[in-house]
């Protein structure tokens, strides 16, 4: 909307006028009023319209045009809506009424003097209706529209297939109309369709699905996200259906490549075993990216120490450490586990190894040829099981070369494209920093050992919330000391924030990166975040620290963790939790019950990119809370789910005190020595009843503060307090004063008996107080201050719909 005042809304009256353009501007009425109601823009649609010229309306009140006073709920909405629509009754320059449809727009004035907003007011001028004109539109879009569409009758016969469904399914609309879909795709997916087109016609509801077709004239499968809407007449009688489909694949295929980053993330590295690491990168390769994976390390680096830095001999030797197939039994092997095998120059692993780049080769008869010349063993598995493409991708730790991964099709007909051998590079170099870290262990695990033991907690605080009692279980020899922590962390409101991690990896590199998550969580609980947002904060953390390490000359690879963070609060008896990339904790209540509650599950710390989510539960009082990390559930030879079931049985039936729990659970999960770290916290939960909490509801009034502090009064003296109340009295009076001043109803205030007292007291306004010095001559700023030097502690608390602001005083010795 440009059109102003004077010569300029003559000059845009000309411009709509102007032949050679074919969007008619004065076809529609536009004018614009300022926040004084004054006419500031009129178009020549708007002269159309109403008859008034220009310079009869800009710069007077627009209140005259309107034929009669709107309603007075629509004169109250305007002071809030963005927009408003509507009819209104206008006035003609000939005195007739006129009822248009009117379509209002707010909008802002960068000018600091205008005191408010501006309106642009539009209404399009009649057209004579052109049914046929539209009718021909609409057949037009539809057989030029992107989406692939067709419609179908209620007998499920093809009328009508757009341009897109036509290239699609590779024939044209002829080909197709009367046919049904499970007679033009002929298999189950075709009849599935079928299933929810006469879904769509009995509910007159639409229908979704998600589809894998192998569409005739397409090499590969591809995903359709497909809709089936029913097509009704004005009646409401449904007439057909409209199925729209939408190639999905590449989104399908990318979160399938996320989710096995996520499942490489949590499963690779879960001890140092070397020969355990390699095996768990050929796991979980099958069989979402490869269906033949081998894993082949220099015998140098078994040894400890550093291989050479330049390029292996000729032929390379290479010890097979892992392997695995889709096919029961890996009959494709040539080379068993732990045996020495040469790799000629123009193999290629040999080749991937002497670049030091990952490279993709398909199986062509001449490459067959070559192999079959060196290696004649090797050449006929591959002829028996039909390779055809191959995925080498070096291993490589801290600039020092380990081996090589090689990844195989011969069941999946797709060959490796460049966005495996990114997936392939990233699962790999975790699987290589985890060899690597197993490598160094002998040098690094008395260090770390003394480090980890100095940076988890030696004792656990007393808390009102929960009792608490915990394990912490160094790796065995053979794979080195780890990074899992945990921690006990007191909040205000007598609440309890409960934590659990484990940073990927082990070693120094992994106890030091444990340290400063440990550190950034205590920090980030006393802004006292909500369990969802602190995981994001210790998200960006991790990613910032690996770019920090990826710009050291010592790099250890990616830094990834996962942790558990569970708030809980005695008053309310409820416990907010949420993950990232962690295990689910236990909840065994009184009566013996064991559950694991279903928290959605975040990704690792380090990704980067995706939400996390909390999960709010009631807990009764004397429940137990099992915090721990995988080394506890995933012991090897042991199915995940069979430690679980160990738990449960553990917690169901626990012993009386949380340490002969703790060694129960130990005992009974974790009988050798563990092959991974293990931490372990165990919590029984507290509640503060209404002999140890006092709330009231404080009306927005600066006369009920002295209510307020009378209330004060008489539940300190029933608690026997009396003692406190001078300073309780001064804290109450500045908080719910700076309440009612500042912030918004509903105000509340809560008093909690707990080892100290706590005051709270909660507004809807999220506008925090800062603590300042007072000026001489400033009236106020002094009460915050006082509080500060009254009490123990003061802070805030954003909550969900406003703030709680708290005050923690020692109470006085009997």
């Amino acid at each position: 909307m440009n059109v102003t005042t004077g010569s300029e809304a003559a000059d845009d009256d000309r411009a709509a006028l102007r032949p050679e353009d074919p969007v008619d501007e004065s076809a529609t009425a536009r004018a614009t009023v300022d926040p004084h109601g004054i006419v500031t823009g009129w178009s020549e649609g708007a002269r159309r319209l109403l008859g008034y010229r220009s310079a009869e309306v800009i710069g007077r009140l627009a209140a005259p045009l309107l034929a009669a006073e709107p309603p007075l709920e629509t004169l109250r909405s305007l002071h809030t809506l963005p927009r408003w629509n509507g009819a209104a009754t206008l006035l003609h320059s000939d005195g007739h009424h006129l009822t248009v449809n009117l379509l209002a727009h707010r909008r802002e004035l960068h000018s600091e003097d205008d005191g408010g907003d501006e309106w642009l007011l539009v209404s399009p001028l009649a057209r004579p209706p052109s049914p046929l004109q539209d009718d021909a539109l609409l057949r037009w879009a539809f057989t030029q529209s992107p989406a692939t569409s067709a419609l179908y009758d209620t007998g499920l016969r093809l009328r009508r297939a757009n341009a897109d469904m036509e290239r699609v399914i590779g024939l044209p609309e002829a080909a197709m109309q009367g046919l049904r879909v499970s007679e033009i795709v002929v298999d189950s997916e075709g009849d599935r369709t079928e299933q929810c087109m006469r879904r769509a016609l009995e509910t007159g509801e639409q229908q979704h699905l998600q589809q894998v077709l192998r569409l005739a004239g397409h090499r590969s499968e591809s995903v359709w996200s497909t809709s089936l809407t029913p097509v009704k007449d004005a009646g409401g009688t449904v007439r057909g259906v409209l199925l729209s489909a939408h190639d999905v694949t590449e989104e399908h295929l990318a979160r399938r490549r996320l989710a096995l980053l996520n499942e490489a993330s949590i499963r690779i590295g879960s001890t140092l075993d070397l020969a355990r690491t390699a095996q768990e990168l050929a796991d979980v390769a099958i069989p979402h990216l490869a269906d033949f994976v081998t894993v082949d390390l220099l015998p140098a680096i078994e040894g400890g120490d550093d291989p050479r830095a330049s390029s292996p001999s000729s032929p390379v030797m290479l010890r097979r450490v892992a392997y695995q197939s889709v096919l029961e039994g890996c009959p494709e092997v040539v080379v068993e586990r732990g045996t020495v095998a040469a790799y000629p120059d123009e193999s290629t692993a040999a080749r991937c190894l002497s670049t030091g780049r990952p490279l993709i080769e398909n199986v062509t008869a001449s490459a067959m040829d070559r192999v079959a010349s060196q290696t004649p063993d090797r050449a006929e598995r591959m002829r028996r099981y039909g390779f055809h493409s191959v995925l080498a991708v070096p291993m490589r730790a801290r600039g020092i070369t380990l081996g090589v991964a090689t990844f195989s099709r011969h069941r999946r007909p797709e060959p490796f494209e460049r966005d495996d051998l990114l997936l392939g590079e990233e699962i790999t170099a975790r699987a290589a920093v985890c060899i690597d870290n197993a490598r160094r262990y002998d040098r690094e695990r008395r260090t770390s050992l003394t480090l980890q033991s100095s940076l988890l907690p030696q004792r656990l605080p007393p808390q009102a919330a929960v009792d608490a009692a915990s394990r912490y279980l160094p790796t065995s020899a053979q794979a080195g000391v780890g990074g899992d922590w945990f921690d006990v962390i007191p909040l205000s409101g007598a609440r309890v924030a409960l934590v659990v991690g484990d940073v990927v990896g082990h070693g120094i590199h992994a106890s030091a990166t444990m340290g400063r998550l440990r550190t950034a969580v205590r920090t980030l609980a006393d802004v006292d975040l909500p369990p969802d947002e602190l995981l994001t904060h210790l998200d960006d953390l991790v990613i910032r620290l690996s770019a920090e390490a990826e710009t050291t000359a010592d790099t250890v690879g990616d830094i990834g963790a996962t942790c558990l963070y569970a708030v809980y609060d005695p008053v309310s008896r409820r416990c907010t939790m949420a993950r990232a990339g962690h295990p689910a904790p236990a909840v065994a209540t009184p009566d013996g019950t064991v559950e694991f509650p279903d928290i959605p599950v975040g990704p690792p710390l380090g990704l980067g990119g995706l939400p996390f989510e909390a999960t709010e539960i009631e807990l009764p009082e004397g429940s137990l809370l099992a915090l721990y990390t995988d080394g506890l559930v995933e012991e090897r030879g042991r199915d995940i789910d069979e430690g679980l079931d160990a738990l449960r049985e553990v917690l169901a039936r626990p012993p009386a005190s949380l340490e002969d729990t703790c060694d129960a659970v130990i005992q009974r999960l974790l009988p050798d020595r563990p092959a991974d770290d293990v931490a372990l916290l165990i919590a029984r939960t507290r509640a503060l009843d209404a002999a140890h909490v006092a709330t009231w509801d404080v009306p927005a009034d600066p006369a009920a503060v002295a209510e307020t502090r009378k209330n004060t009064c008489r539940q300190l003296a029933t608690w026997g307090l009396d003692e406190a109340a001078f300073v309780t009295e001064l804290v109450v009076s500045e908080l719910v004063t700076n309440a009612i001043r500042y912030g918004g109803a509903p105000i509340q205030l809560r008093l909690i008996r707990d080892r100290n007292l706590i005051c709270e007291v909660s507004d809807a306004s999220n506008t925090a107080p800062h603590l300042r010095r007072a000026r001489t001559f400033d009236e106020g700023g002094r009460g915050l201050l006082l509080v500060a030097q009254l009490t123990q502690g003061w802070g805030t608390r954003q909550t969900y719909d406003g703030k709680t602001i708290w005050a923690e005083q020692v109470l006085p010795t009997a």
